[in-house]
């Protein structure tokens, strides 16, 4: 379980293609254990290696099946989070680490101090949607700004955001990891076992 309240942005340093894909994640992080869950772009990760200032992850077919990593290169930068302990605070909304899916950025505008994203995310993202509740976009906890037709969720960005995640960024195109508000997804299934 996570927050989405990202705490440290990594670099990817190696990437190895072998039944899946094996990530070597460099990060500030210290005392890092084999077996420890990773939100890597907001994808739950296990951490199989640990090596001095990085560490190892491997994402298998269903991770890579509906996320961007199987495209990822070396040099990326990537958001990062460790799993949430027993007693920590809780300052963004549960996150699970399980990608819904990619979303496309439709759009940027500034507006004040704030940095407005559209972006248009799959069907399962946007019935579960709600204007002023949670979404994840690469492993960060945002607020829906706005909801528009044709399933687009507007997010925005506040200075310590664009500054301390990868989001700060984005540009039109560019293509990021969603996860719903799992909230919506137990209503989702609720309603539809009273049909």
């Amino acid at each position: 379980m996570f927050t989405g309240i990202v705490d440290a942005v990594g670099r990817i340093n190696a990437v190895r293609v072998n039944n899946g894909v094996e990530l070597r994640v460099k990060a500030s992080y210290k005392g890092v254990k084999r077996g420890e869950s990773i939100a890597v772009n907001g994808a739950c990760l296990t951490v199989a290696k640990v090596v001095k200032g990085a560490f190892t992850v491997h994402a298998v077919e269903t991770t890579l099946g509906r996320t961007l990593i199987r495209e990822w290169q070396k040099g990326r930068a990537v958001n990062l989070e460790r799993a949430l302990r027993a007693g920590d605070r809780f300052g963004g909304h549960f996150v699970q680490g399980h990608v819904d899916g990619v979303g496309t950025v439709e759009g940027v505008a500034e507006v004040d101090d704030a940095m407005l994203v559209d972006i248009r995310v799959p069907p399962e993202v946007a019935e579960t949607t709600v204007l002023h509740g949670a979404v994840t976009v690469d492993g960060v906890s945002l607020t829906v700004n706005a909801l528009a037709e044709d399933r687009i969720v507007q997010v925005s960005l506040v200075p310590f955001t664009r500054e301390h995640t990868t989001l700060g960024k984005l540009a039109s195109g560019d293509r990021v990891h969603v996860e719903a508000d799992v909230l919506g997804k137990y209503v989702r299934q609720l309603c539809r076992s009273a049909q």
